[in-house]
């Protein structure tokens, strides 16, 4: 299934009814799109806004704007061929947001989602089932000291990174991992 450009990938729900109105592409994810993720202009708002985004990215195949949008700390990490080439092996169906925590101590906050899609290189029946990556997600605000910018990243915890609980956390709070990141990584 391609998405309709018409209407935002993030607005499409496997059961139509449930976005009575949903937006334009152009009107939605496009500018985040656009601009990357870098501009004083282009930042998300919250946690549920940015990981809107980041699954309109993997439906339309951005990896960069997936890797942008990623804990800073963690971005080389990532292996963006791998993104890529599971966005384009993905026939996408829609999102569900299940739930918003937007408070999660001081910087902190979660999503819980479901995205629904079709494997397509899979053999057999499960081809036209649609399934479900069902995900809470973890995200950190991030302040920038130099110009009071704060900005949302996702907290990947499938990042191998090795550090200790008592090392400074990767976000740049300050604070020790423990206390900060570690309690969601």
């Amino acid at each position: 299934m391609q998405p309709d450009l018409h209407v935002c990938p993030c607005q499409i729900h496997p059961s139509s009814s449930a976005i009575s109105s949903p937006l334009l592409y152009k009107d939605c994810c496009q500018p985040y799109h656009d601009r990357l993720y870098d501009s004083e202009d282009n930042k998300a708002n919250t946690a549920e806004r940015l990981m809107r985004t980041r699954y309109s990215a993997f439906v339309l195949i951005k990896p960069e704007y997936i890797v942008k949008t990623t804990l800073p700390a963690q971005q080389a990490l990532l292996d963006i061929k791998a993104i890529e080439s599971w966005a384009k092996e993905t026939d996408w169906a829609g999102l569900e947001i299940v739930a918003h925590m937007p408070k999660l101590g001081k910087r902190h906050a979660q999503v819980e989602f479901k995205a629904h899609f079709k494997p397509t290189n899979n053999a057999g029946n499960l081809v036209d089932k649609i399934q479900a990556h069902h995900e809470l997600s973890t995200f950190v605000k991030v302040k920038n000291k130099a110009n009071n910018d704060a900005r949302w990243y996702f907290l990947d915890p499938t990042v191998a990174m090795t550090m200790t609980q008592k090392q400074p956390c990767i976000c740049g709070s300050g604070e020790k991992f423990k206390r900060c990141c570690g309690e969601y990584a």
